[in-house]
């Protein structure tokens, strides 16, 4: 399953994009009530960043930075590491898990976002695999 296209995890799945300039709380405000962890922050419609809960509670909240004046380009992320959708869902894993982070902007070819992969996502792959299991032990049960 972590060899499945990154297309294929995504399934048309919405995400929160906001520009550069937006002040923080709007973007928190989205993130919220989207309920996503990350937003992926362009200029021009190109990725340029990601601004998470982890930025939102370290950058801007335990350093009393005001969130209705602080643009989010300010906190954000900078240049994260990003992947196309062609990719193999198990590529993004291990590029969490090399980079220590927990969300990678997927782009096109262009730069523009299309998404965003999450280590949460490797739990759903986990959940069919613990039902593919259930349904193999009823299976054996029935037949002994």
């Amino acid at each position: 399953m972590p060899s499945r296209p990154i297309h294929h995890v995504l399934a048309d799945r919405k995400f929160v994009c906001v520009p550069f300039d937006m002040p923080v709380r709007e973007v928190t405000r989205l993130m919220l009530q989207h309920n996503e962890s990350a937003a992926l922050v362009t200029e021009h419609g190109i990725l340029t960043g990601i601004f998470t809960e982890r930025d939102a509670t370290f950058r801007v909240l335990a350093t009393g930075i005001d969130a209705d004046l602080t643009p989010v380009g300010a906190v954000l992320t900078h240049n994260p590491q990003a992947i196309t959708e062609d990719r193999p869902f198990g590529h993004a894993l291990h590029m969490m898990f090399e980079g220590g982070f927990r969300h990678v902007p997927v782009v096109n070819a262009s730069g523009r976002p299309t998404g965003v992969v999450t280590a949460r996502d490797a739990l759903g792959l986990e959940a069919e695999a613990f039902g593919a299991e259930l349904v193999r032990r009823e299976e054996i049960t029935v037949i002994l």
